[in-house]
């Protein structure tokens, strides 16, 4: 049984019941995790170069091996068959979601260093990545056969994300710019302005920040960045977490979203609920926290502190169920409904 059964029949998301509902545990720092579409299995990469699948019926932990550095960038296809991960060494990996195999069932060369999202398209044909080469580059999912390499970005691209109708892929990068792509034509449509997410420090000539995470509300009115503002100290990761909201259909700015309090860190991720809740997750000096927005709102109208850093973020198809994974190892899921009675 997954946690999705009966998901079609269940009320909205309702943040301020948020509560912990699974605790699952590995023994090195998390990065990045994600359900499996149908709800039946968690995964997470880990800075000991592991893929981790938990199976939520039994909780039973299987620990996929294959990566040569930290595995970053993780993602599903819609149909639940297929895991696919990539990280430091360039490699696109792709692994069975039920096969008690251990290693991949696929990797080919991708990109020239990291690899730092991936996204698959509705249908399951189409998988995009980007990386610290600055490309965007579309493969076939069935063989990984190259399709298109998008040029466009002058900095490292940090995340991919393909529009629910299936025609555009957006991607954003540490600059802030955020281009979306045309998939009958792989030409470019128009780009939006996020660089409030972004900041350069002259006096050590590097650039900071950028959008870490992407996200379109239900409805298609808004594209949401995640990131940070105020940045003091690139070396010492002095920052604030905030979103960029910008609307869909004229591109221009609508909020920038921050906490009420002086809380330190990065917003890693940001997921859209509905009706229109917007959720990031931070972390940095501060700890870590779920924040929840309206769109058109400055401050959260709700946050949950979290029992540890926040570093990756997702949340489960049947919109009530948000997966978190922290520095200190643990993958824990929160429900955002009422707390069953004992």
């Amino acid at each position: 049984m997954s946690m999705l059964d009966n998901a079609a029949s269940t009320p909205p998301a309702k943040p301020e019941l948020a509560h912990l509902v699974h605790d699952l545990v590995h023994e090195k720092p998390l990065i990045a995790c994600r359900f499996e579409p149908k709800g039946r299995f968690v995964f997470a990469t880990s800075e000991d170069a592991s893929v981790v699948r938990w199976d939520m019926a039994s909780k039973a932990k299987t620990v996929l091996k294959g990566h040569e550095s930290w595995p970053f960038a993780l993602e599903p296809t819609p149909d639940g068959t297929t895991m696919f991960s990539g990280g430091s060494e360039g490699i696109l990996y792709s692994w069975d979601v039920e096969s008690k195999e251990t290693t991949p069932k696929r990797k080919f060369e991708a990109h020239s260093g990291w690899i730092n999202s991936i996204a698959v398209n509705a249908s399951g044909k189409m998988v995009a990545t980007c990386g610290n080469d600055k490309a965007v580059r579309l493969w076939s999912a069935a063989d990984g056969a190259p399709l298109a390499s998008l040029p466009g970005h002058d900095k490292p691209v940090y995340k991919v994300l393909f529009d629910p109708s299936g025609q555009f892929l957006i991607s954003a990068d540490l600059q802030g710019r955020i281009v979306q792509w045309d998939l009958a034509t792989f030409k470019e449509v128009r780009r939006f302005d996020a660089s409030k997410l972004a900041i350069y420090f002259a006096s050590q000539g590097v650039d900071y920040g950028g959008v870490r995470d992407l996200t379109l509300t239900p409805d298609g009115t808004y594209l949401v960045g995640s990131g940070l503002i105020e940045a003091s100290n690139p070396l010492g990761a002095v920052s604030n977490p905030a979103n960029v909201v910008l609307d869909w259909k004229d591109g221009k700015l609508v909020q920038l979203q921050r906490p009420k309090e002086d809380i330190k860190g990065v917003g890693w991720g940001v997921r859209s609920l509905a009706p229109n809740v917007i959720v990031m997750v931070s972390g940095g000096t501060s700890g870590g926290f779920l924040w929840f927005f309206k769109p058109t709102e400055v401050n959260e109208f709700f946050k949950l502190a979290l029992p540890n850093t926040g570093r990756g973020l997702d949340l489960a198809n049947d919109g009530r169920h948000v997966a978190v994974a922290h520095h200190d190892g643990h993958v824990r899921i929160y429900g955002l409904f009422e707390k069953a009675k004992a």
